[in-house]
Parts: C-alpha cells; sequence; structure tokens
C-alpha cells in the first residue's frame, strides 16, 4: 500500500516507521522542515524513543520510508492516511482544533477517491463525524462513504516505548460506516503485529467498536479513569498522613483483592494525556461531578506537597528549594502539564526560591521554560522530587549540600537514603 502519515511527532514517527516495517510504501508529512530533514536523512529529530533509530537507519534508505512539508506529494493515490496532528488545548485543557483544521483542509485539497482515512488523536465524542467529516467533504468534493471512508482509531500508546505498547494493546477502530470500518480494520491488520494476550476476553488485534463516536469514548474514558482512580488514591494519602496510616500498606492491600486497582498517589499528574483528556470529556459531558471532582484533586496536589514541605521545614521565606525533575515523568523529556509549573509557583509564593534541576534538561532549556537552573552539588535548603527520574533514585545528601529536608513526591527514595534529613513521602505521617 501507499500510506500517508500527518505529522511526525512522538507517535506519527513511529507510526510511519510501523508501517514501513511492513513493506508499505510511507511518506510522513510534517510542518516542519527540520523534522522533514532529519527523517530524510534517517535520523530521529528526537531521541529517546526505543528502536527508532534503528529502524530509521534502515527503512530511509531502503526508499520504504520518506518524509516531506508537501501534500501534494503525500495524499494524492493514497490507500490510506493516518492523522496524527496535535490537538492543542489552553490552560483549561479546553480544545484548540487551529492545528488540525488547517492540516485537514490541506488534506481535503488533496484527497483522491478510494482513500481511508484514519484519525488517531484523542478527540471529544462526536469531532470525527461532525469536525473531520464535513470539511473533508468540503475541501475535496468527495463523498464520505462513498468515495472515501473515514474513521477514528485512538493512539494507545505511551512514548519511549511505542513500538511494543502497538503490539501490546488491541487497535481500537469506529467508523462512520459498516464499510469504512471493515477497510480500517483490514488496514490495521495489515500494518501492525499484535502479542498473544490470554488475559483478554477476545483476541488482541484490531476491534471494531461500531462507530466513530465509541472508539472517542473509549480512549477518554481509559484515560480519565487513570485520572480518577489517582485522585482517589491522593485523597486517600492525605487522609492517611492525617491519621498516621502508612497509604502505600493499605493499597498493597486492598489491590491483593483482585477488584481493587487502586493506584498511587503523588506530587502530580501531568503529561499531554492525563490531565487532559478528562478536560475533553468534561467538555461533551459539563456535569461528571466524579470526574471534575478528581480533575480537581489532582491539580490541587503541587500545593498540598509543598505544604508538607513548609509543615516540615518551617517558613520557607527565603530558603533555597529545589524541585527535582521538570518533565512530567521519569525518563521523558517533555514537560507539558508537569507538575514543575505549579510546583516552583508554590514555593515563590511562600516567599522561597524556587530551582529546577532536569538530566535532561540544559540550562538554556530550563530558562526557557522560566525557571531558574540547579547544579547538583550547589548549596540548597530542601529539595523535592517531582519526576521520578532513574537519576534521582540514588540521590544522596552529598550532593544536595544543605539540605535540611527532602520532600519525596513519587516515593522513590526512602528515609534510610537521607540520615540527619527530615523526610517525607506523600500519604505517611
Amino acid at each position: 500500500m501507499k500510506i500517508a502519515v500527518i505529522a511526525l511527532g512522538k507517535i506519527g514517527l513511529p507510526l510511519a516507521v510501523q508501517f514501513a516495517s511492513k513493506g508499505h510504501d510511507v511518506v510522513g508529512v510534517d510542518a516542519n522542515q527540520t523534522v522533514v530533514d532529519l527523517v530524510n536523512a534517517g535520523k530521529e529529530p528526537l531521541p529517546g524513543e526505543a528502536h527508532l533509530q534503528e529502524m530509521l537507519s534502515v527503512l530511509v534508505p531502503s526508499g520504504k520510508l520518506r518524509a516531506t512539508t508537501d501534500y501534494a506529494r503525500a495524499v494524492p493515490g493514497a490507500d490510506a492516511i493516518v492523522v496524527v496532528v496535535p490537538l492543542f488545548v489552553d490552560s483549561d485543557a479546553n480544545p484548540d482544533f487551529g492545528w488540525m483544521d488547517v492540516a485537514t483542509a490541506e488534506l481535503a485539497r488533496h484527497l483522491t477517491p478510494g482513500t481511508l482515512v484514519a484519525y488517531e488523536t484523542t478527540l471529544p465524542v462526536g469531532t470525527t463525524r461532525t469536525r473531520w467529516k464535513p470539511a473533508l467533504e468540503e475541501g475535496s468534493g468527495l463523498v464520505e462513504g462513498t468515495d472515501f471512508h473515514l474513521v477514528f482509531s485512538p493512539e494507545r500508546v505511551l512514548t519511549g516505548r511505542v513500538f511494543a505498547d502497538l503490539r501490546k494493546y488491541p487497535k481500537l477502530v469506529g467508523g462512520l460506516s459498516a464499510a469504512g470500518a471493515v477497510k480500517a480494520v483490514e488496514f490495521y491488520e495489515s500494518v501492525l503485529d499484535f502479542d498473544d494476550r490470554p488475559d483478554l476476553a477476545r483476541r488482541n488485534g484490531v476491534w471494531d467498536l461500531g462507530s466513530a463516536e465509541a472508539a472517542e469514548l473509549a480512549k477518554l474514558a481509559e484515560t480519565t479513569y487513570r485520572d480518577v482512580n489517582i485522585g482517589l488514591a491522593n485523597q486517600f494519602a492525605r487522609y492517611a498522613a492525617k491519621t498516621g496510616i502508612d497509604i502505600y500498606q493499605v493499597i498493597a492491600a486492598s489491590n491483593s483483592q483482585p477488584y481493587s486497582h487502586i493506584h498511587q498517589p503523588g506530587i502530580a499528574v501531568g503529561g499531554h494525556c492525563i490531565p487532559v483528556y478528562p478536560r475533553l470529556y468534561l467538555w461533551n459531558d459539563p456535569d461528571a461531578t466524579v470526574v471534575r471532582a478528581a480533575r480537581a484533586a489532582n491539580a490541587e496536589m503541587p500545593d498540598y506537597t509543598i505544604g508538607l514541605l513548609e509543615g516540615a521545614y518551617g517558613d520557607l521565606a527565603g530558603a533555597r528549594v529545589v524541585v527535582l525533575g521538570a518533565a512530567y515523568r521519569g525518563g521523558v523529556k517533555e514537560a507539558a502539564f508537569s507538575g514543575v509549573f505549579d510546583a516552583v509557583d508554590a514555593i515563590n509564593r511562600r516567599g522561597g526560591t524556587a530551582l529546577v534541576h532536569d538530566p535532561l534538561y540544559s540550562d538554556d532549556e530550563l530558562a526557557a521554560l522560566g525557571f531558574l537552573p540547579y547544579h547538583v552539588g550547589e548549596a540548597v535548603d530542601a529539595a523535592v522530587i517531582q519526576a521520578d527520574h532513574a537519576e534521582y533514585r540514588t540521590l544522596t545528601q552529598a550532593e544536595l549540600p544543605g539540605v535540611k529536608v527532602f520532600i519525596d513526591g513519587r516515593r522513590i527514595s526512602s528515609a534510610e537514603q537521607w540520615p540527619g534529613v527530615t523526610y517525607r513521602v506523600i500519604g505517611k505521617a
């Protein structure tokens, strides 16, 4: 097949590589000329994705994968087009379709009959049918369901392990018509491989959910569940800390029963997904009180954690406090909706001087995010773990000279590693 992938980001490029690895001819489209040039040179634009570089090194020279900024060189005559353009959101996570609208309009200008179009970007329920279908029909002059087929198929992978996740999880699809769904199942079965999953009620593979709306909701439901679960864990942790109970023992005990799956509490829920997609769900269902309460509970955690620091340290006025981790999670260079922003703000509001360290970011990159960079070995009064980077698991007080209080927001260290230092972890008195 001839396949076009629109947007070669952290998900789109691995998808393009996966499709090409199955023997198909793939053209990736991206608005960033630098990204296009790097891909055409066989170099990964953003290091950190397992196996991506080695696969690029084979597929680009073989001619199976190339990139362009020009839709006219990728879309006409394509058997399938997969759209992974990011949906941007404002500070309250309300959707901004700007980039997706532009990409959809450009795609429509060059769309030819017989093409399957699949959107993989997470969307509010109904977007595929009410926004993308009319936009594609108007821009192309073609009729969906007759001249081309449109489906929604949410990406369900994590950056850093995309290829493993593509094999591990069922590929969900939902069409606007039964014929479109059949086309989508055939397409994804030809470009993906699946691990055996005896734990699933049905065979691991491509699952047709019956409608685009069902597929849209499935992605929002699975991610919103995690936010609600973490919000509940955080509320349990706050109560346990007040009553002298070790919440981690409680969670382990509760989860020994097969119907309990309580997640871990922590300083923040960050990234493009978990803090955002519940808001996309609320955009459809504003009366979802459980979802709204969980999102609010999680949003409070950075300030609550700095409150723990204040309780252990005392007045933070004039204190030098390092927040360890700008990234939203360990090992991933991504600060979208990271807890670092609210943690820094909470320290500064209390009169402290907030510094930020992250092994994945340079001083210039931290400064560009609005932070004062910290270097291991510099004097500091207190420290707060925000991201569970592997480097922080073995951190010692000798590397943080002068530290008096250590707040472990991710529970990756232990009191034994900090003799003579007040050590606190969320969920324990």
